[in-house]
Formats: structure tokens, C-alpha cells, sequence
């Protein structure tokens, strides 16, 4: 079992639930280390005193931040956990809301939830399965590692999962940052035709049908040069399609949309019936074997 990440206790109510925290994604990442072009020099870094010259250790490194005209106020590690609301240890959960009403641009990293003991265990269940009738989340903050979080608690089927929130005041502004923006484009041909499309194209959401194929090209990549070889990949760049071909552009769109549709229900179709074919046998083949043996035992009767 993994070592929990964070622990201390879900509080709605009069309720509390102990709760260890454990990560619940993991991302694809590669190792690579920096070396000066042309050597096998490896690159480091070092914790440096800009006055002495000399490398720090790491426990003789203290926080300060700027107050300007060259002031720092230093902050001492005790004294940032002495002001941490609850100690660090509580996740306080201020109110209760429908998950349809949460924008996803608010949603940051997800967490598992874990009961703490076998004590417990069905607080925390019952919590959970609360949760999952009314399709609400917990919201509440927690403080982790120096850092306050707003949080969603909701239910997955069998666990609570924590997902850490940015704040309102964290999300940019889309005006202030990319300036002018199109007006709404109405409900001429070209919406009717996107939209077409966009129903052309609906599936059902199967996350694992998508992988993350830039990794495995690094991974072959390293392989390859390690043998000595060279990889060469050759892909168009995408050009915009120019506003004047944009309704046919759309229009052969939806085309190559239900062409592949079509295809794939065939597909999927013949699958079905190879299946069903393939039951009928089993069951066929069951059948005879009943009747052989029914036969088998009438003869020894007979013979008896």
C-alpha cells in the first residue's frame, strides 16, 4: 500500500472522518539530464551564496520575500506552520454543491482519499455513498506543504476523491489576456454545418482509447540512437483553412464523419453476430454433449 502524501480529517458538521491523501495520477515523463553540447560534461545546479561563492546545504536555506528597495522579511519554516489554519491537519468543508455547477477550469490535480483506520471506515463510507446519492462535493481548504487549497471532495464508486482548486482570483481574465474576441457568429449556414459536424463525430467518452504517442516516439527515438541509427519523422504542419472554403471544408467534414460512423457500426455489427454465431455454437456443442451423455447412461440402464 503507498505511504499517504497528507493526513489529518474530513470535518462537515459535527463530523469528522480521518483521511489519509494519496496521489491518484501519475504523468509520463522521461529523464533526461543537461550536458554542455559537444562534451559528456554533465550540467549541475547548486544552491550558491551570492556573496561568499559558496554552495548552502539545504537545511540552512530559510524563505524571504521581497518587500522592495532591497528589504526581505525572512520566514522561518515553524512559524509558516504555526499560522496554517487547522494546523495543517483539517479539511473543513464549508458547503455542499451540485458537481454539474463546477467549471472544470477550476479542477487542478486529482488526489485519492483513504480511511486512516478499520475504526472508521464507515464514516468514511458513509460519507462517500452520501456524496454519490446526491451527486453534490464537499468544497473546503486545506493547508499542504506551505500552500493553502480550495478542494472539491467527491464520490467515485468505491473511493473519495480530493480534487485541489484554483482559487476565482487565480483564473485570468480571457479579455485581459488575449485582448478582443469574436462576437457570437449567429445561426447562419456555417453554424448549422459545425454543428452537423460536431454531431457527426459524437462518441461516448473512453479514456482509454487514447494514448499518449509523443512519449513512445521519444522512447523509440533514445532506442534508435542508442543503435547508432537515425529517426526521421515527417508530418505536415496544419495550415488554416482559409474563411472562403469554410463551408465546404465543413460539408466534406460531416461526409468523412458518417462514412467512418457507418463504417465502424459495420464493423462492430459483425462483431456482434460473430459473437452471437460463436454463443450459438457453444450452445450447440453443449447440447449434443448433454444428449451423448443421456444416450451413454440409457445404454448402461439397459445393459444393467
Amino acid at each position: 500500500m503507498a505511504r499517504a502524501i497528507w493526513s489529518g480529517y474530513i470535518n462537515f458538521g459535527l463530523v469528522s472522518v480521518p483521511v489519509g491523501m494519496y496521489s491518484a495520477t501519475k504523468e509520463h515523463e522521461i529523464d533526461f539530464h543537461q550536458f554542455q553540447k559537444g562534451t559528456s560534461d554533465r550540467i549541475r545546479y547548486k544552491r550558491v551564496n551570492e556573496r561568499t561563492g559558496r554552495e548552502v546545504p539545504f537545511e540552512k536555506i530559510v524563505k524571504g520575500h521581497d518587500v522592495g528597495g532591497g528589504e526581505y522579511v525572512i520566514v522561518e519554516p515553524e512559524e509558516l506552520d504555526d499560522i496554517a489554519p487547522g494546523k495543517s491537519r483539517s479539511l473543513e468543508i464549508d458547503t455542499f454543491v451540485d458537481l454539474d455547477e463546477i467549471d472544470p477550469m477550476h479542477f487542478q490535480k486529482s488526489y485519492y482519499l483513504g480511511p486512516s483506520d478499520a475504526e472508521n471506515a464507515s464514516s468514511y463510507a458513509l460519507l462517500r455513498d452520501a456524496l454519490a446519492k446526491t451527486n453534490r462535493a464537499g468544497i473546503a481548504k486545506f493547508v499542504m506543504r506551505g500552500k493553502e487549497y480550495l478542494a472539491t471532495i467527491r464520490a467515485d464508486e468505491k473511493v473519495l476523491v480530493l480534487e485541489t482548486m484554483f482559487f476565482a482570483d487565480e483564473i485570468r481574465d480571457p479579455d485581459e489576456e488575449l485582448g478582443e474576441l469574436p462576437r457570437k457568429t449567429g445561426s447562419g449556414k456555417q453554424l448549422s454545418m459545425a454543428v452537423d459536424l460536431i454531431e457527426a463525430m459524437s462518441g461516448e467518452w473512453k479514456p482509454a482509447s487514447y494514448q499518449d504517442t509523443y512519449t513512445e516516439r521519444v522512447k523509440e527515438l533514445v532506442k534508435t540512437k542508442h543503435q547508432g541509427k537515425e529517426v526521421v519523422y515527417s508530418e505536415e504542419e496544419p495550415q488554416a483553412t482559409n474563411p472562403t472554403d469554410l463551408v465546404a471544408a465543413l460539408r466534406a467534414s460531416v461526409e468523412e464523419a458518417r462514412k467512418a460512423r457507418g463504417a465502424k457500426k459495420k464493423t462492430t455489427a459483425k462483431k456482434t453476430t460473430a459473437k452471437k454465431s460463436t454463443a450459438k455454437k457453444t450452445a450447440a456443442k453443449k447440447s449434443t454433449a448433454k444428449k451423448s451423455a443421456a444416450k451413454k447412461t440409457s445404454r448402461s440402464k439397459k445393459a444393467a
